[in-house]
């Protein structure tokens, strides 16, 4: 195959991979190990690894250094946990490390910015784009990696919120999960975030009251509206507390969530939004907020 040829061939394939070429991909299409080690030696391509060559006249995108990563890791390699999800489309986070889970029979390689997980059994993956595992999955995973509950948190409302991943089916996989180093922070999180509508039920506000010395509110308490009737969370004489869960977030919620709060606040009311997500992780500083909304001491929850 002549220069001409093998420019063609790798720049096609570089450019269905983000820059970079497996090695394995260029023999099949009749590129060999000695026309790889001439590219490189003129510096028209970069080895980039055992299995990895990056084609220079061809720029170099985010979604190569996650082929890198699967092709480098070892056999069997998919991305997972944050980098899956961004493979899938996520936006608002950037990973620090490159996660990738194999089976645990695979012989595993070190490679520079990449933490691997070897696995009993990988679960649900895509085959199309770069191999990662299903959302659900990677959504789980993700949570659990996370450097901080609330990190934690975050990884689970993004996919939910740019729906890469069906609410139903997130928490379907979720309540299948057997062990987790975070059980609890998720067995609240996932719920609230996949099921918001109902959550607020299952979310005793009138006790998260009753721990900082408040008085009980009136629950779904109506008042009418330019729309209709509208039926208010929480409120007390003056005060009303919103309570978003995961729900209020999607599609136009957030613009009626906007319009209904407006209403009341244009009123004599004061209206205060706490997401759900805020009494899990913050519960002290938003309660503190609805007892200064009421003029009371501000009380320590023990």
């Amino acid at each position: 195959m002549d220069k001409d040829q093998r420019r063609r061939v790798a720049v096609g394939l570089a450019s269905a991979h983000g820059g970079v070429v497996c090695r394995r991909d260029l023999r099949a299409a009749g590129v060999h190990r000695n026309d790889v080690r001439t590219e490189c030696g003129n510096g028209r391509w970069w080895s980039w690894g055992l299995h990895t060559v990056a084609v220079l006249e061809v720029p170099m995108e985010p979604v190569g250094h996650l082929w890198r990563a699967v092709w480098e890791s070892g056999p069997g390699a998919v991305l997972d946990g944050p980098a899956a999800l961004v493979a899938h489309g996520m936006t608002h986070f950037t990973p620090s490390t490159v996660d990738v889970s194999l089976p645990r029979s695979s012989t595993v390689r070190d490679v520079e910015g990449v933490t691997t997980h070897q696995r009993r059994r990988l679960e649900r993956w895509i085959r199309a784009g770069v191999p990662r595992l299903a959302p659900e999955w990677a959504t789980i995973h993700a949570a659990q990696w996370a450097s901080t509950d609330r990190q934690a948190a975050l990884l689970v409302c993004l996919p939910v919120q740019q729906r890469l991943v069906q609410p139903q089916r997130l928490l379907d996989t979720w309540l299948g999960v057997r062990r987790s180093p975070r059980r609890a922070l998720l067995g609240q999180i996932i719920p609230d975030v996949c099921d918001g509508a109902h959550s607020l039920g299952e979310l005793d506000f009138g006790g998260w009251c009753r721990r900082h010395g408040l008085p009980p509110p009136v629950r779904q308490s109506l008042r009418s509206g330019p729309s209709g009737r509208v039926y208010l969370d929480a409120e007390w004489d003056g005060l009303v507390v919103e309570i978003d869960g995961g729900h209020h977030l999607l599609g136009l919620n957030p613009t009626d969530d906007a319009l209904r709060a407006n209403e009341v606040a244009l009123g004599s009311t004061r209206v205060l939004r706490i997401p759900l997500l805020g009494l899990r992780l913050e519960p002290d500083r938003f309660m503190h907020q609805v007892a200064r909304g009421l003029g009371l001491p501000v009380l320590t929850c023990a």
